[in-house]
C-alpha cells in the first residue's frame, strides 16, 4: 500500500472513532458487571493487501466512564505473524471528560486474502471487555477486489 492509502486509512479510522456512538456495552463476562467503564463497540475495519500487510497501524478504543486503574488495550485473534503492542488509557485521560479514544497498535503481517475476525481487548486488571474488529485482506482495498 502506498503512504497515501495508509494515510487515508488512518484518517478513516480516526473519523470512525469520533463517529462512534455508544451502542451498548461491549461483550463482558458476568464478573465484569461492576466495571465503572465501558469499551464502546464500533464497526472498525481495516483493509490491507496480502503481499504487504500493514506493519504499523492502529485501531481505536473508545471508552466511557471512569477508572482508578490504567486500562490496557490490545488486538487479539490476529492473522498468523501479526502482532499488537496494544495501548493504555490512563485514569486522568478518561476521568477528565468521561470519554476517551485511545490508540491500539497493531502490525498486520502479509497474509492470504480473506476476512479475519479479530478482537479489541481492554482490561483494568479486574474487568475485561472486548469488541469485534475486522481485518479485510484484499488485492485492491480501494476497489474491493
Amino acid at each position: 500500500m502506498t503512504s497515501i492509502h495508509r494515510g487515508a486509512g488512518l484518517l478513516f479510522a480516526l473519523a470512525t472513532a469520533f463517529a462512534l456512538v455508544p451502542a451498548g456495552a461491549a461483550q463482558a463476562s458476568a464478573a465484569d458487571s461492576a466495571a465503572t467503564w465501558t469499551l464502546n463497540p464500533g464497526n472498525q475495519r481495516i483493509c490491507v493487501t496480502p503481499e504487504h500487510g500493514w506493519p504499523q497501524t492502529y485501531f481505536l478504543a473508545s471508552v466511557t466512564g471512569s477508572t482508578a486503574e490504567v486500562i490496557e488495550t490490545r488486538i487479539q485473534k490476529l492473522p498468523p505473524g501479526s502482532s499488537s503492542q496494544g495501548g493504555r488509557i490512563y485514569p486522568d485521560e478518561l476521568n477528565r471528560t468521561g470519554t476517551f479514544v485511545g490508540f491500539v497498535h497493531v502490525s498486520i503481517a502479509p497474509t492470504p486474502v480473506g476476512e479475519y475476525a479479530a478482537e479489541l481487548w481492554a482490561s483494568d486488571g479486574t474487568a475485561t471487555q472486548t469488541a469485534p474488529v475486522t481485518i479485510s485482506v484484499k488485492d485492491d482495498c480501494l476497489h474491493g477486489t
